[in-house]
């Protein structure tokens, strides 16, 4: 196990009071949860297990302490601390950078590592300690736009294979065909001409009725 604190205070507490800094900066919704790591910290309250978890103890009593592994901490705060970031995961993770930053130190080139807790407050664009790598880009990939339920959705595909891929999307383009349009022509009413495709005027002269329009200075009766 290392030390609580350094033989060099002066160094480790500079190294500290700058790694908060940048965490504050980073995780701005966990400020007081940094705060309350550093006096956790600086109290000696953070210890290092050889088997490469954390040992952070409580600030209440001294006594009960909190185990930290794989970024996840025995604490009750844990689960709901924003990204996962209680005070004493807090704390582990600016302990740890601080003996980074001291060279020298017992414990320093050594130190046993524990998921990725050393990153917070490594930099100031770094993303938090938990968030997820980003995926690959697919060296295939389709988007095809089919209607479901009569709505319009479009599909991405994405595969490592081409072959595969225009498979997948056969597949998927035979669960939703194309509505095909009727080659029968539409049937118009009565008052439509099928010659010049307008729509004609119904006159009604003793006791006849017809339906015509005007063109080139004559009438058509649509037939």
């Amino acid at each position: 196990m290392s030390p609580a604190l350094p033989p060099n205070r002066a160094a480790f507490r500079e190294a500290v009071h700058a790694i908060a800094q940048k965490a504050t900066a980073k995780l701005p919704e966990c400020n007081g949860r940094v705060d309350l790591a550093v006096k956790l910290v600086l109290a000696g309250d953070v210890e290092l297990v050889a088997d490469g978890t954390t040992r952070v103890y409580s600030a209440s009593n001294g006594v009960s302490s909190y185990e930290i592994a794989n970024g996840v901490c025995t604490c009750v705060d844990f689960p709901r601390a924003p990204h996962g970031f209680c005070k004493h995961r807090l704390a582990a993770a600016i302990y740890r950078r601080a003996l980074e930053l001291c060279p020298g130190e017992p414990g320093a080139a050594q130190m046993p590592q524990e998921g990725t807790e050393a990153s917070v407050g490594t930099c100031d664009t770094c993303p938090p300690a938990d968030a997820p790598p980003g995926l690959p880009e697919a060296p295939a990939s389709a988007n095809v736009r089919v209607t479901i339920a009569g709505r319009e959705v479009q599909i991405t595909l994405r595969d490592t294979d081409e072959t595969k891929l225009l498979a997948r999307l056969q597949t998927l383009l035979e669960q939703f065909p194309v509505e095909k349009a009727s080659s029968q022509p539409q049937e118009r009413g009565k008052d439509w001409c099928s010659i010049h495709n307008v729509s004609m005027k119904q006159t009604t002269k003793d006791g006849r009725s017809w339906f015509s329009h005007r063109v080139d200075g004559r009438w058509c009766k649509g037939r």
